[in-house]
């Protein structure tokens, strides 16, 4: 069965945050900064179906792909106003509302996405859930969306931090995002992802952080052929909802909801796992230049960042479930 992704404009966008109900007793809108092609987007999409299903008609699913709902910290307000929204953000996004969950894209806190797994898994990490739904009225349902490993896409090769220095680098627009960029020796300029091909092309940047899937989902080998593999951050992100919204529905809705959205994060991963080594041959094949770096400059950089975001007790908290003690 093929699945449709839906998509409306923004007169129902507006609609929909105005509490406005379809003809389904229950809906719900999933929002992505990433495009229709992206593995994210095609995992969304057998979730799609999946709840349709499962609710017997009772939830009706809308994918939002390409920031259609508005950029992420945008539709996070909606969210918070009680919008039948859920975004797919990163914990960054999150750590102004609740600081301990930035350590969650803070650099270098583990080696291989599979380490991460343990981390949101912990006790520690449900405790902020928890507080985060409380303090701010956000809802994380699931965080074990892998979007792939951040690396510096550059118009010039960059082999250590000093290259960097007087670079203006694109990045997520939260505090340790930009902290961890400006320790690697670049300016970061935060901005809307979907305005970096642009920014690129017209020379308001030199360079943007990011994942390959992401960065070749909108065509960046076009204005940047240089990238190189710092791994500074292992992307993982997670559904935000309403929690007000999420509170009003019935129970067996909720299950099926957070079941099939964590099923579907999961084969988000596979998906983008499987679809990184296809990225970087195509990149190549269009004339991008990948090089290895010693990542012990760049992670010897970045360490400063836990203490500059307030990150050192959160990462203490997390040790039992860091790789190192395991």
């Amino acid at each position: 069965m093929n699945v449709t992704l839906k998509t409306l404009g923004l007169t129902t966008a507006l609609a929909l945050v105005a509490g406005v109900v379809s003809a389904q007793e229950f809906s719900l809108n999933l929002s992505t900064s990433q495009t229709l092609q992206d593995p994210l987007v095609i995992a969304m999409q057998g979730a799609e179906q999946r709840i349709e299903e499962r609710s017997e008609g009772r939830v009706d699913v809308t994918i939002y792909p390409s920031s259609q709902l508005g950029e992420d910290n945008d539709v996070l307000e909606q969210i918070r106003n009680g919008a039948p929204i859920a975004a797919l953000v990163d914990a960054g996004r999150l750590a102004p509302l609740h600081a301990e969950l930035g350590i969650l894209a803070a650099p270098y806190l583990v080696d291989d996405y599979t380490q991460y797994a343990a981390i949101t898994d912990s006790p520690v990490y449900g405790e902020w859930v928890e507080e985060l739904a409380e303090s701010s009225g956000i809802r994380l349902l699931n965080y074990n969306w892998f979007q792939g490993t951040r690396q510096m896409i550059t118009k010039k090769e960059i082999t250590a931090p000093a290259d960097l220095s007087g670079v203006r680098v694109r990045t997520i627009d939260a505090p340790s995002w930009i902290a961890t960029v400006e320790s690697m020796g670049a300016t970061a300029a935060p901005m809307a992802w979907s305005e970096v091909y642009s920014a690129l092309q017209l020379g308001a940047i030199d360079g943007a952080e990011a994942q390959l899937t992401g960065a070749y989902g909108i065509k960046l080998h076009e204005v940047a052929t240089n990238i190189a593999l710092t791994n500074h951050i292992q992307l993982f992100t997670g559904l935000a909802t309403s929690q007000a919204w999420w509170e009003s529905l019935p129970e067996d809705i909720r299950t099926i909801i957070d079941e099939e959205l964590k099923a579907a994060g999961d084969e988000a991963t596979r998906m983008t796992v499987e679809r990184l080594g296809e990225v970087q041959t195509e990149m190549e094949a269009a004339g991008v230049a990948f090089n290895e770096v010693d990542m012990a400059p760049f992670r010897e950089a970045t360490a400063s960042v836990y203490e500059e975001v307030g990150l050192v007790e959160a990462r203490e908290a997390l040790q039992p479930y860091l790789p190192s003690a395991q």
